[in-house]
């Protein structure tokens, strides 16, 4: 795919993904022919360095295709999101061994694996907030014997890599990334995924039970005494751009069905289309004006015109956004918007899952707050 014309084969995948969501949302497996599409079109490698056989997108391109993607089926979107994500943030972390860069990229390129990072503990929760993990990895003479339970793992069975977040039995614990393959023996996947939206994340409980890694697959780490941050300034852009714009491709899903639905729907005592009617002409100006500024915020954040330290806002007025307008196209369809037998309600099941990713509201809100009272000390 060369990336600055790929508008149209966008398009195609987004009609290819949405073609089949309704049965990946009943199913809620993992959309294993989502990804053979993507991987077909290259788009598992796209933030994989040209050097090492990627597409080596920035993240202006990188937004474009997760928007296509979770315009069509989010749940692909969300776990495509991830893969971008961990692909930009491992090749520039001098703490990852060369050749295991190196042959993630490669299997990404040729084989499509995916990987994601497993953080969440069931007693800890998010990692976010602080805390140490319980996941511990013990050091033996064969390598390290890793122990732990994660949930909400999310991409769980198709993934190829995880990046586990564990601390080492050392006096001073290695605490960061550990890197398992699935194949190895001792993993152990619970399905306990059944949520009400984003159900074919196959976001289930892994469980790792004396996990035998070599040494150098300690890839993420730093001493408990001197701490390295997980995320840097421009890691948090890329996460708050690529998964807002997740979200904001559910809601132009739902404005484009609530447009169709209000062109075609004409009841026999008006005897003309919904849409002549001012009350929902205003209803998708709404919409639409929503979804204006989002475009306007991704657009402009993705190219580097807001400065870093507003990721955590990014996220949040998009996906509020987002969420306001698919609840503005539930009102203006009535009954038909809830119907199991239209994608709206689907959207709006989905749509609000945007809320649960980290950083969430109230942090990022207080961050905000705290910053205005500093800035007029």
């Amino acid at each position: 795919m060369t990336l600055p014309s790929c508008d149209r084969a966008l398009a195609e995948i987004t009609q290819a993904l949405a073609a089949t969501a309704e049965q990946v949302d009943l199913l809620g497996q993992f959309p294993a022919d989502n990804f053979a599409l993507l991987h077909r079109h290259g788009l598992l490698a796209l933030t994989v360095p040209r050097a090492l056989g990627g597409a080596g997108a920035d993240l202006a391109h990188a937004r474009q295709v997760v928007a296509a993607v979770g315009k069509g089926e989010p749940s692909t979107a969300l776990i495509l999101v991830m893969q971008y994500l961990q692909h930009v943030r491992l090749q520039d972390d001098p703490r990852w061994p060369r050749l295991l860069r190196e042959r993630l990229a490669r299997e990404a390129v040729i084989d499509g694996a995916l990987v994601n990072a497993f953080r969440v503990e069931p007693d800890l929760g998010t990692p976010a907030r602080g805390g140490l993990p319980a996941t511990v990895a013990r050091r033996t003479a064969e390598g390290w014997r890793l122990s732990g339970r994660k949930i909400y793992s999310t991409g769980s069975y198709g993934l190829t890599w995880f990046v586990v977040w564990a601390r080492s039995d050392d006096a001073d614990p290695l605490v960061g990334s550990y890197l398992v393959h699935r194949d190895s023996p001792g993993v152990q996947i619970v399905e306990d995924w059944d949520h009400l939206g984003m159900r074919a994340t196959c976001s289930h409980e892994v469980r790792f039970d004396d996990v035998l890694i070599p040494l150098e697959h300690a890839v993420g780490v730093s001493p408990l005494s001197a701490p390295r941050a997980e995320l840097d300034n421009d890691a948090q852009r890329w996460m708050a751009v690529l998964l807002a714009s997740l979200y904001d491709g559910v809601a132009q899903a739902a404005r484009d069905w609530l447009v169709t639905f209000l062109q075609e729907r004409r009841p026999a005592n008006l005897g003309a289309p919904l849409a002549s009617l001012a009350r929902f002409e205003e209803v998708v100006g709404r919409i639409d004006t929503l979804l204006f500024t989002n475009r306007t915020l991704l657009d402009a954040a993705a190219a580097g015109q807001v400065a870093a330290q507003h990721a955590g806002q990014i996220k949040h007025v998009v996906s509020s956004n987002a969420i306001r307008a698919v609840e503005l196209a539930v009102e203006a369809a009535g009954n038909p918007g809830l119907s199991r037998h239209n994608p709206l309600q689907r959207h709006y099941r989905n749509v609000l899952c945007s809320r649960i990713h980290t950083p969430q509201d109230d942090v990022v809100l207080s961050q905000a707050g705290r910053a205005a009272f500093t800035h007029v000390q």
